[in-house]
């Protein structure tokens, strides 16, 4: 365990670590350095060391220096999984500039209200995307496509760059993330360099990360998991990141063991697909000694098979939110079989109250609103006080989210405070039962919204997506043996197309809510 000890910071009192690098900044030197010789990303049949990549992005930082981007100022990125993502990430963070990401898959009237809250002075993108582009934002002159003559003019080394501004406070902001925007305007997440830093200490103290790690980056670097939770400590730690820019379980497969994985961080959907390859046995994967998955449940059907099939690997489940740079629980490695149920432990340096409504702290195993504190916890919304007051009270982050800690530590997640179902008085908390239904055979989704009904308040709906045809009747029975009456769905509805998600890859349960809504009431009591 690394020395902690609490700090005053930014009027909150939280537990730090002692030893730390001042800044992303600073972090990332480091390993330009000290790892010079060990690769850093992988990309196709690209293959960068440190001292080469070092030398890629300190250039680029140079470069966007020379043409007036200054500390402070927001420089959005939009590209997929790639060297150019992350050298652009490395390359903002050495300049003390903002990082924006823009996820891939979002369109232009959502990359328009980015563009409008956060104001960035120049983006960097994939060729691909100038047309999604809006006319607001960035001009024309600060507008530079990868792989372009623009970029490759702007990443010559010959010619005369600006000197990149090296003093960053680690209070200084890192990046702005943009929430899914499930209800409402996406916010802005402001993360620190402090949060940052913080974010890829816990990932390599509780999964004693190695210099010698390797990982796949599967999931939208431009995701807080993604970029905190795979790409920043795994360049910290001088390891090396194969990229995928589309996630194809053949090919991840194939690359993980040609590439020698130690590590994957992926949503349950990802290890259910791999489960679907006939030979998944046949890959030499012993060098993957942790899978690491978050952002729905796991099947404890999937866990276990993965342990029969590599008994090396251990399956680690990590929860968090952009709000809290990443992760707030990591289950420690090896408990992930006996403690599926759980979300794992609180993050050395972090701390989870659970909370009534009425704002009191509850019992050690009775449930209540997760409030999460700690360095990793960002200061606040960018530019938008009422979600700042909304959202965050006495240093704490109200994740909105219903769980409880046992006295063993482990933490459990019920479910989402909005999403939770008043059937006649009995609460009913969705994540419970789809999980129920994930275990039945040719089921790969599941999703449960409350639809308003006249009598009991509201009727439970579950949507299901299947790989085979499966009598609707047969899932309530199945149901109907394994948990309470009020729980079991009085409408199931069956599709072999995936459920609605948005970029961010959440399920869309508002679509599902709408849907619910305009299904006959039949059955639905």
């Amino acid at each position: 365990m690394h020395a902690s000890r609490f700090e005053l910071q930014s009027g909150r009192l939280v537990r730090c670590y002692v030893d730390r690098p001042a800044n992303v900044a600073t972090m990332l030197r480091a390993s330009f350095e000290r790892a010079a010789e060990r690769t850093a990303v992988v990309d196709g049949t690209t293959r960068l060391d440190y001292r080469q990549f070092g030398e890629r992005a300190e250039t680029l930082a140079a470069s966007l220096a020379w043409l007036g981007v200054q500390k402070g100022d927001r420089v959005a990125v939009m590209a997929p999984n790639g060297l150019d993502a992350v050298s652009a990430v490395a390359a903002i963070a050495l300049l003390c500039a903002i990082v924006v990401p823009i996820g891939t898959r979002l369109k232009r009237p959502e990359i328009e209200y980015i563009f409008e809250d956060s104001q960035p002075v120049a983006i960097l993108h994939a060729p691909e995307f100038a047309g999604e582009l809006p006319a607001n934002g960035p001009p024309g002159r600060m507008r530079f496509a990868f792989r372009s003559d623009a970029m490759i003019e702007l990443l010559d080394p010959r010619s005369d760059h600006a000197e990149v501004q090296r003093e960053i406070d680690e209070q200084d902001i890192f990046g702005i993330l943009y929430t899914s925007g499930t209800t409402g305007k996406p916010k802005g997440a402001m993360l620190t360099h402090f949060n940052a830093v913080h974010s890829c200490l816990h990932w390599s103290e509780v999964h004693q990360l190695g210099d010698r790690e390797s990982t796949a980056l599967s999931i939208p670097w431009s995701h807080v998991a993604g970029l905190c939770g795979v790409v920043l400590p795994f360049l910290a730690i001088g390891g090396t990141i194969v990229t995928i820019a589309e996630f194809k379980r053949r090919e991840f497969l194939r690359l993980a063991q040609q590439e020698k994985i130690t590590h994957a961080l992926m949503v349950p959907a990802m290890y259910g697909l791999c489960l679907l390859e006939p030979d998944l046995g046949s890959f030499d994967l012993r060098a993957w000694r942790l899978g690491v998955y978050g952002s729905a449940p796991m099947p404890e059907p999937t866990i276990r098979r993965f342990a029969e099939i590599f008994p090396r690997l251990q399956m680690c489940n990590a929860y968090g939110a952009t709000e809290t740079t990443s992760p707030a629980t990591i289950m420690p490695a090896g408990d992930g079989v006996t403690h599926s149920e759980s979300i794992g432990k609180v993050v050395p340096c972090g701390d989870i109250r659970v909370m009534d409504e009425q704002g009191c702290e509850v019992a050690a195993g009775q449930e209540g609103e997760l409030w999460i504190g700690g360095p990793m916890v960002v200061p606040g919304y960018w530019r938008n006080a009422d979600a700042n007051a909304a959202s965050f009270a006495g240093g704490y982050w109200k994740s909105g989210d219903i769980g409880a800690i046992d006295r063993q530590g482990f933490v459990r997640i019920a479910d989402r405070k909005k999403d939770m179902i008043n059937r006649g008085g009995f609460k009913v908390y969705p994540a419970e039962v789809e999980s129920v239904l994930t275990e039945i055979p040719g089921v790969v989704e599941a999703a449960v919204v409350g639809r308003p009904d006249e009598v009991l308040g509201e009727s439970v709906v579950a949507f299901l997506n299947v790989i085979q045809d499966i009598d609707t009747d047969a899932v309530r029975a199945y149901c109907s043996e394994r948990m309470a009456d009020y729980k079991v769905p009085g409408r199931v509805v069956v599709s072999h197309t995936s459920l609605p998600r948005n970029a961010n890859g959440k399920i869309q349960k508002a679509d599902l809510r709408q849907m619910a809504l305009a299904l006959s009431t039949q059955r639905l009591g």
